[in-house]
């Protein structure tokens, strides 16, 4: 119960905290119906849908089966009140025009190897938005509720230029796809929130391609979280994405600092970066006061790589090489184009975007050998 509370108030302290869009207040009404079927609380289900709401749910394959709310709610009402059921949720997408919406959800069932998708249709009633209708569908899946937060960029330019940069999508992708893969749930954090520039977008190559055509992958990076919003006892692992944009708005960001330090101290959790990400990282301090990265081996995009003289070089506030080797860390890389990934301990990074990929199956496997160690 002091679990399911903690959660519940964080999200509720969240969303007070940022601006109150009709977004947003959309986004509490799912949540709601999320914890309270995840946690047992059929008032809280009841809060989220319009009293006369029905469920169109599926029965004997084929079958169309109509579940009214108030019936819906009483299926949580036969286990322990607060108790976590292992369901876990996670809104995938909002739409809204003046007082109509709908919402997408996946829910994960580990235990039953099950993940479902819930289509919401909601109306704003008395000023508060409802849920009026909802179907779901379910498939088999590998999705264990292990979740990853992406750290990403709310920077356009290098500085105070007008030299355009964004987050390397390339990365983004390559790593997004290999945990998805492998069960797990990536959010995205950025200093601001919301939506975040992109760069080195190739069609061309048909990974990428596919998701730039995935409408909830580009909505979670149309609404990336802000710190407010992360709750870090959620999370395994962080990963910062490169880019130029990750040289701006991140290293110094005292609340994302916060975020990555408690999941790496407090949860012994993984901190992880790719390239220009590696960034991210290099002020990071424990609790004692050391530097991260000191008598650690390290890798991301090299000083000796950049363009000697470039306008854009100029805006950098540090170099990731120099900085690390002065907070005591040891620097590695290979040639340009390589792939190249330093493990050391829980700190995994990597050199540039074909690294990606295998920064994250180090991540997955860190973590599944900690399971089997268990």
């Amino acid at each position: 119960m002091k679990h399911f509370l903690l959660i519940i108030g964080f999200l509720i302290l969240s969303n007070i905290v940022v601006a109150q869009t009709e977004g947003s207040k959309i986004e509490i009404t799912i949540l709601n119906y999320v914890n309270g079927t995840s946690y047992n609380q059929p008032e809280l289900i009841e809060k989220a849908f319009y009293p006369q709401a029905n469920l169109y749910l599926t029965k004997n394959k084929d079958e169309l089966w109509t579940v009214p709310i108030s019936e819906y709610t009483t299926w949580y009402t036969k286990a322990t009140s607060g108790k976590f059921n292992g369901r876990t949720g996670n809104i995938l997408s909002i739409e809204y025009f003046n007082n109509i919406a709908m919402a997408k959800a996946e829910i994960v069932v580990p235990a039953k190897n099950t993940r479902y998708i819930d289509m919401f249709l909601l109306k704003k009633i008395n000023n508060e938005w409802k849920i009026i209708s909802k179907s779901a569908d379910s498939q088999k899946s590998n999705a264990n509720s292990n979740r990853i937060l992406f750290i990403v960029s709310n920077a356009h330019y290098y500085g105070d230029s007008k030299l355009p940069t964004g987050n390397s999508y390339s990365e983004i992708v390559n790593a997004y796809d290999t945990f998805k893969k492998a069960g797990y749930t990536v959010d995205f954090v950025s200093p601001k929130g919301g939506s975040i520039p992109l760069a080195y977008i190739n069609t061309t190559d048909s990974l990428q391609k596919k998701y730039l055509y995935n409408a909830d992958f580009m909505y979670a990076l149309k609404n990336t979280k802000n710190p407010n919003q992360i709750n870090p006892n959620q999370y395994k692992a962080v990963h910062y994405i490169g880019g130029g944009s990750a040289m701006f708005g991140i290293p110094e960001n005292k609340a994302i600092q916060k975020i990555a330090m408690t999941i790496y101290e407090e949860k012994k959790g993984i901190i992880s970066s790719v390239c220009h990400g590696t960034a991210g990282i290099v002020h990071l301090k424990t609790k004692d006061g050391q530097f991260l990265v000191a008598g650690k081996t390290i890798n991301g995009y090299p000083d000796a790589f950049e363009k000697e003289g470039a306008e854009y070089l100029k805006q950098f506030p540090f170099f990731i090489t120099k900085t690390i080797e002065e907070h005591g860390g040891i620097f590695k890389y290979s040639p340009r184009n390589s792939v190249h990934v330093e493990v050391d301990g829980n700190v995994i990074t990597g050199q540039n975007y074909l690294s990606s990929k295998y920064v994250a199956l180090k991540i997955i496997e860190n973590l599944n050998n900690r399971i089997k160690s268990n």
